[in-house]
């Protein structure tokens, strides 16, 4: 089972302060049932440093014991414009063509289209486009049609577990339930910050994983 998108490198965004903290993530994840992870740290400011990221992920790997990890990046798109599409390759998970895109929790249903444009290259360039939380977006949780859109497009939909620590009442876990109850969902993920979140993805697994085929993977 493979956890795609997660937070466990040390000390280059918010998850992981530090190598400790790192492996301990590590191993929370390996009792949740997670036999691979997709390191997945912020493309967006304030924490975008494409080399210590990189050196971050070899330090966690040589001390890992072996397990399967690889990196990736969860890439912001008005980063990802900042940047530029021939970033694409560098940001995409290694030894795939997957690419872990994140939108504006903010944007209106309008902005999609800017966002739809940049899938549309993306895809036409040979990428798998994972949207990230999409439970989190408000044009989402106003207008499921927006989910519906993004998924005729040939996205996949991934959720973070943490909606399910919400409160019923909160707009994010309603939306959630929601594209589930649609069938929207292809994945769920860890989005985990520290080995707490994992225990929440336990959860999450046991209650929704045979409605995606298996969380956090194909």
């Amino acid at each position: 089972m493979r956890d795609m998108h997660c937070h466990i490198l040390p000390g280059v965004d918010d998850g992981a302060r530090d190598l400790e903290e790192s492996l301990e993530m590590l191993r929370a994840a390996k009792s949740a049932g997670i036999t691979e992870i997709v390191c997945t740290p912020h493309c967006r400011d304030p924490y975008f440093d494409y080399n210590a990221m990189c050196e971050a992920f070899e330090r966690l790997r040589a001390h890992a014991d072996g397990f399967p990890l690889s990196l990736g990046f969860e890439v912001y798109h008005n980063k990802f414009m900042e940047l530029g599409m021939e970033w694409a390759d560098r940001l995409a998970f290694e030894g795939t063509r997957e690419f872990l895109l994140e939108l504006p929790v903010g944007a209106d249903s309008r902005e999609y289209r800017m966002f739809e444009q940049t899938i549309f290259e993306l895809r036409g360039r040979g990428y798998s486009v994972i949207i990230a939380h999409p439970e989190r977006y408000r044009a989402i949780q106003q207008d499921p049609e927006v989910a519906r859109r993004l998924v005729r497009q040939g996205c996949a939909l991934c959720a973070s577990a943490d909606f399910a620590a919400l409160s019923p009442f909160d707009r994010t876990r309603r939306s959630a339930k929601h594209l589930l109850d649609e069938g929207l969902y292809r994945l769920i993920a860890s989005d985990a910050h520290c080995p707490a979140h994992y225990r929440t993805f336990e959860k999450v697994k046991g209650r929704y994983g045979e409605r995606l085929g298996g969380p956090a993977s194909r």
